[in-house]
């Protein structure tokens, strides 16, 4: 096959790694948020979201990959494909880190701030929808955008449980040819450009969300 044939051919994996990418993405993100929010509210919440936290971080992605795929339709009986089970998967690991990068950014706002919304009289949801989450999103974006891009290279321990995602189809490729030099360039060229993609987003969500803070 020609350069350009190739090029394509392994472009059909977009439509495995970005879908992945993305429903693992709307997964994490809110809940890496709400456990973030739900560790200050009560100790026991704190205990039984920490000691899971810690579970998800110490244990690899693609046993917790394996697990859902294979072991959950045996328990409850219901069938989960491959993209299923890695949106499930990589989006609940990536709440677990997300998680963190927002506790950290909660912790670093000063208490005085709860304090004067309480006096104020500002109820709990409109204290954290307008007051807290902005001052953490912009304090701890760049982290966020990172956590982004390495989700989105997690996309490829898809392939280990049947999805033809770009690593996937480079793969075919190489063994049709006798050589996987060419295909893995060529995978790493798409994944690189996804993740320049995100890096100019954040960039230009933080110029245009975030520039009051630089005043």
């Amino acid at each position: 096959m020609t350069i350009l044939e190739q090029i394509f051919f392994i472009g059909k994996g977009l439509g495995v790694t970005l879908p992945l990418f993305l429903g693992a993405f709307v997964i994490g993100a809110p809940l890496g948020i709400g456990l973030a929010i739900l560790r200050r509210f009560s100790k026991i919440f704190g205990c039984f979201i920490d000691s899971g936290i810690s579970v998800l971080r110490g244990t690899p992605v693609i046993l917790q990959l394996s697990f859902v795929y294979f072991t959950l339709p045996s328990l409850g009986g219901a069938h989960i494909g491959f993209l299923g089970a890695g949106m499930i998967t990589l989006g609940i690991n990536s709440a677990a880190y997300t998680g963190e990068i927002f506790r950290s950014g909660i912790e670093g706002i000063p208490f005085g701030q709860f304090e004067a919304s309480k006096v104020l009289g500002i109820r709990t949801y409109y204290m954290w929808k307008d007051i807290i989450i902005p001052q953490v999103l912009r304090n701890v974006w760049s982290s966020f955008v990172n956590e982004s891009i390495a989700l989105l290279k997690e996309t490829a321990l898809i392939s280990t449980i049947g999805g033809e995602d770009i690593l996937k189809c480079a793969k075919h490729m190489g063994s049709m040819q006798f050589t996987y030099f060419s295909p893995l360039i060529i995978a790493g060229a798409y994944y690189y450009g996804i993740v320049l993609c995100i890096e100019y987003l954040g960039r230009y969500i933080e110029k245009r969300r975030f520039s009051w803070s630089i005043s």
